[in-house]
């Protein structure tokens, strides 16, 4: 039976990816990390002896805390958060559990792009279309949820990256690692990457693919999707702005590879008897 105040995984792995998910928050050692250097999406690392200085961060917003086993670390910063009026659960079994049941989990060496806040910072070319509104909802959503994004010229990328301690992502350059690789738009190797293969990501990944590539055929709903990142092009001049319309978006689409790609719809749904 699991203990008050926890939140088994397969509820939690739902949630994740939406914008209903709570905070994740990782308090694991050190020692306890090295073991498993892997992060539940969208989780941040911050340490457990130092609750009371980071709570008030959180903004009230519910949260997970997720420890090595489920045990003593995360339901005493739990507690701690709820003093502070934080609605906070367990991850029941932890990073363990979470792993035994073969979820995804992001490899920590794959983010080193961080600032003094612990917030990750991506550079990429301004006016942006597919990919580059794509892989920012990607990263919010299953990654970093404070994620930083700088859209400058693209003759700039390489160089803000390296001032800004940021990582370059969708544009061409031998040091790039983020950007396309034969077939693959930078979503598909983000999706790779960061251990996020699942099957509705990967059903995404086609129809960005397929929108970012002008590849249409690889999926119906790619047309749509362009059609879409271009419209929002043109309403919005300013690329942040542009990001949190296309946050949306994503999200529907997300939801739709998800949990509707095998539902149909057509008109009249149903027609009086005796009517043609």
């Amino acid at each position: 039976m699991a203990s008050p105040n926890t939140i088994p995984p397969e509820k939690l792995a739902r949630l994740i990816g939406t914008a209903a998910c709570p905070v994740l928050i990782d308090v694991r050692t050190p020692r306890d990390f090295a073991e498993e250097p892997r992060l539940i999406p969208g989780s941040r690392p911050r340490p457990w002896d130092s609750v009371a200085q980071w709570a008030p961060a959180l903004g009230g917003r519910p949260a997970v805390v997720i420890c090595q086993h489920g045990h003593k670390l995360s339901h005493g910063v739990a507690a701690w958060l709820r003093t502070s009026g934080i609605a906070a659960e367990v991850l029941d079994g932890g990073t363990t559990e979470w792993a035994q049941a073969g979820l995804p989990m992001v490899p920590a060496d794959k983010l080193k792009n961080c600032d003094p806040q612990g917030r990750t910072v991506w550079v990429t070319r301004a006016r942006p279309k597919v990919d580059r509104i794509a892989c920012p909802w990607l990263i919010r959503r299953f990654v970093d949820p404070e994620a930083v994004f700088l859209f400058v010229p693209p003759s700039e990328v390489s160089a803000v990256a390296a001032r800004f301690d940021g990582e370059a992502f969708d544009i061409e350059g031998p040091d790039v690692f983020w950007s396309h690789r034969g077939e693959l738009c930078t979503f598909d190797v983000m999706v790779a990457e960061l251990g996020l293969a699942t099957e509705p990501l990967l059903r995404l990944a086609t129809l960005v693919r397929g929108a970012d590539t002008n590849r249409p055929d690889l999926a119906p709903e790619a047309a749509g999707l362009l059609a879409a990142s271009l419209g929002l092009s043109r309403i919005y001049a300013d690329d942040l702005e542009q990001l949190d319309a296309g946050m949306l978006l994503y999200d529907a689409f997300y939801r739709w590879c998800r949990d509707a790609s095998d539902e149909t719809h057509n008109w009249p749904t149903n027609k009086p008897k005796g009517k043609a």
